[in-house]
């Protein structure tokens, strides 16, 4: 065990250390503010505050763990090695930057609770970020910080054996619409067919008509397919089916529609299936209790997972609803137009919240690259070097890389050629590991 003396074991102090030790390192790690307590310690040891004790292992301290609330903090960001940090505290530190105040800063988000501006969804963008702006998003930096504390802790503590970890994927198929013409109301497919015609699109009426009368494979059903991929891996899959209603944003399949609930339950058969919290959903807890409450009804069991429409997320109440209906594991954090790592890390992450200063238990996994920021890439060529590339980031700290697809992307038709390809590349990734 690693015993960090403070002068102040703060709820933020406790919540960095545990996730840079315990989760990305995997050491468990112990606190007190008795110096007698700490010099007794006869294993790995550690003061993190604002005066070195000896000469023991020290890393001097930012105020903004034993801060509460939001406060003006002044950043500057500089290059250390390979990478960048932020918070440089000197020649006396063991390492030349707090890591864990950085690494609090990226993984509370604390960036997302301060004005910035939205976009048309009202999500917090990429090119708002810290990240993008400093050139470190596509690094999972935090983790790469954990593996340089390591590395210094190893120097000094040799004869401490550091567990081993593996490099993993989390696959994510997202489901707005199982179908794009199966399963769709008279009304709806009216309205469909004069769109088509009013927009002179004749070939898109004729697939319609041929897919409902049965005589075409629905472009959106390429669940066989990926129930097939996922039988050829180890790596559960995440599902996440859209049960909301109907609306301006959502224009999923009626849950109340056995066939849609059905599928469902023979995808989750193969892999694990969560809600795709609906846009009204987000913000209104009655609505999302009650796509809770139809997605558990579907699965006859309770639910752990979601992940939110259009990537959007509140903060700090889209998370509050979460925890208080219960729901475990939440998949919404990321961008959806560029690659990168929105919370700086690889590694999943309870989520922090700074408005009650308290670690909840709902645990965070922030999404790498999502099909559409791929599509910024023209070629096939590029979309696998840009893939390739943050696969290579992950793999190098050991962590867990986390892509979302969506289902009609696997129909090898217009945009999405080449995507099964990609698909592939990501799978394979694990045997390369």
């Amino acid at each position: 065990m690693l015993l960090v003396y403070t002068h102040k074991i703060s709820p933020r102090l406790k919540y960095v250390f545990k996730h840079i030790c315990t989760r990305v390192l995997g050491i468990k790690v112990g606190f007190t503010t008795k110096i007698e307590e700490f010099i007794a310690h006869d294993n790995m040891k550690m003061s993190y505050t604002k005066q070195q004790l000896g000469n023991e292992f020290f890393v001097k301290s930012h105020d903004i763990l034993f801060e509460q609330g939001l406060s003006e903090i002044e950043i500057n960001i500089q290059n250390w090695d390979e990478t960048k940090c932020f918070f440089f505290n000197g020649d006396k530190s063991a390492i030349p930057f707090d890591i864990f105040s950085a690494a609090f800063y990226l993984l509370s988000r604390y960036e997302e609770y301060l004005p910035h501006v939205k976009d048309e969804y009202g999500r917090f963008i990429a090119i708002e970020s810290l990240a993008y702006k400093e050139g470190f998003l596509e690094q999972p930096v935090v983790d790469i910080w954990a593996y340089k504390f390591k590395e210094a802790l190893q120097k000094q503590f040799s004869k401490f054996k550091f567990p081993t970890k593996k490099y993993s994927i989390k696959p994510i198929i997202d489901v707005p619409s199982a179908y794009n013409y199966k399963l769709k109301s008279i009304i709806r497919t009216l309205g469909g067919s004069i769109r088509d015609l009013t927009r002179f699109k004749f070939k898109n009426l004729y697939i319609r008509f041929v897919v409902i009368l049965g005589f075409q494979h629905d472009p959106f059903d390429t669940f066989k397919y990926i129930i097939n991929k996922q039988k050829q891996t180890k790596f559960k899959f995440l599902f996440f089916f859209l049960v909301g209603d109907y609306s301006t944003y959502d224009k999923g399949i009626n849950p109340n529609k056995k066939k849609f609930a059905s599928l469902i339950k023979r995808v989750a058969d193969y892999s694990r299936v969560g809600v795709k919290i609906s846009f009204f959903g987000i913000d209104k807890i009655s609505i999302l209790k009650k796509e809770k409450s139809r997605m558990e009804d579907i699965l006859n069991t309770t639910l752990k997972a979601s992940r939110q429409s259009f990537s959007k997320l509140n903060l700090p109440e889209a998370y509050r609803n979460l925890v208080e209906l219960e729901i475990q594991e939440d998949y919404t954090m990321g961008y959806v137009d560029h690659v990168g790592f929105r919370a700086g890390s690889c590694t999943p992450f309870l989520f922090y919240d700074l408005g009650y200063e308290v670690q909840t238990p709902l645990m965070i996994n922030s999404y790498h690259t999502m099909d559409y920021a791929l599509l910024k890439n023209r070629s096939l060529l590029d979309k696998k070097k840009v893939l390739n590339e943050i696969i290579n980031q992950v793999k190098q700290v050991n962590g867990e890389f986390i892509p979302v697809f969506h289902n009609y992307t696997f129909n090898d038709l217009g945009n999405w050629k080449g995507f099964k390809e990609l698909f592939n590349i990501i799978l394979e990734s694990v045997d390369e590991a």
